[in-house]
């Protein structure tokens, strides 16, 4: 089967994720009347009058938005996921790693403690913040990695990245003991979580997903040169440089919005590149849609378990993709060591 079919089966299959995962909890609504409710919703269709106008809002209020948020922001982190692992030739590396999470994290920290929030701007206040921590972020591993290592190279920058996480991710803990009052939604926001994010959420995430994805899959070409090493890359014309700063600027898009609205939600960055690669080939135009479809489908799956496993109490997501993905960085860690 062609990469093109694999990502075709792999959008169609994500759909049945959504409407599955919008059918399923507390309140059991049949598959079959979701899809009516959003098409009726969506194209105005007639409703069943064995439909109740309660579902109605549940699935179309509550529980489709949350979903869609979770498809998304999934989608987002893989897509940073997939690029940080490719420009930086490590199978380890992630925006977590880099440092960019947790620069998003202090921009939200701060802007839920203040109760900040911008002229103009309005409810894009959060996810600005956290792109502009991020990004801050990136330009302050760049220069630190360019002082030490002037060729810049992935380990320098790996490092760099991973010392800056671990200084902010302190800042952020200082100042949440500082204000204590605020320290119970800030815990609970760092472990990430989907509980009552409506559709303004997702109108949020959606013009920095696109802004991100649509710049990152500009330099698939490059990141596919860039793979066989610097010296190849810079052979064929590729400023290996300025490249990298431009897509870890594009990870600080979609990873800091992801985190700014729905908290820190590790590994799927992790995952689901590793998934993508194995089954669409690591050609960047169609590792990077492929990546998109398995995040956006394993946050939802994620976020299912979640809230159903011990309803009507839910867990926090990050737990969930903790315990899924710590071990299969081990896995990823001592293969890569037999190989070696």
């Amino acid at each position: 089967m062609s990469s093109v079919k694999k990502i075709t089966a792999g959008a169609i299959i994500s759909l049945f994720i959504i409407a599955a995962a919008s059918s399923l909890g507390s309140s059991g609504i049949s598959p079959a009347d979701t899809i009516l409710i959003i098409l009726h919703k969506i194209f105005r269709l007639p409703l069943a009058p064995s439909i109740d106008p309660k579902n109605v809002s549940i699935v179309w209020l509550l529980r489709l938005p949350r979903v869609l948020l979770a498809f998304f922001a999934g989608g987002c982190l893989a897509v940073s996921g997939a690029v940080c692992q490719s420009i930086l030739r490590n199978p380890l590396a992630s925006p977590y790693i880099l440092g960019v999470s947790s620069g998003a994290s202090l921009g939200a920290g701060i802007i839920i403690i203040s109760g900040i929030t911008l002229p103009v701007i309005g409810g894009f206040t959060l996810p600005l913040t956290g792109f502009v921590f991020g990004l801050a972020t990136v330009f302050l591993v760049t220069a630190f990695s360019s002082r030490i290592d002037r060729s810049m190279s992935n380990n320098t920058i790996i490092l760099c990245g991973m010392v800056l996480s671990l200084f902010l991710s302190a800042i952020l803990t200082t100042i949440s003991a500082v204000f204590s009052d605020d320290l119970r939604r800030i815990a609970l926001w760092q472990m990430g979580s989907f509980v009552m994010r409506g559709w303004t959420y997702v109108y949020l995430l959606l013009p920095f997903f696109a802004a991100g994805c649509v710049g990152v899959f500009l330099y698939t070409r490059e990141m596919d040169i860039l793979s066989f090493g610097d010296d190849h890359a810079k052979s064929s014309g590729v400023e290996t440089g300025t490249l990298r700063i431009k897509l870890l600027a594009l990870c600080a898009i979609l990873t800091g919005a992801a985190v700014a609205l729905c908290g820190v939600i590790g590994f799927v960055d992790l995952i689901a590149p590793h998934a993508a690669r194995r089954i669409s080939g690591s050609q960047h135009r169609y590792l990077i849609p492929m990546s998109f479809i398995l995040g956006g489908s394993l946050m939802v799956l994620t976020d299912l378990i979640a809230r159903t496993v011990i309803s009507p109490s839910e867990l926090p997501v990050g737990a969930i993709t903790a315990l899924i993905g710590a071990p299969f960085f081990a896995w990823v860690y001592f293969k890569r060591r037999r190989t070696s």
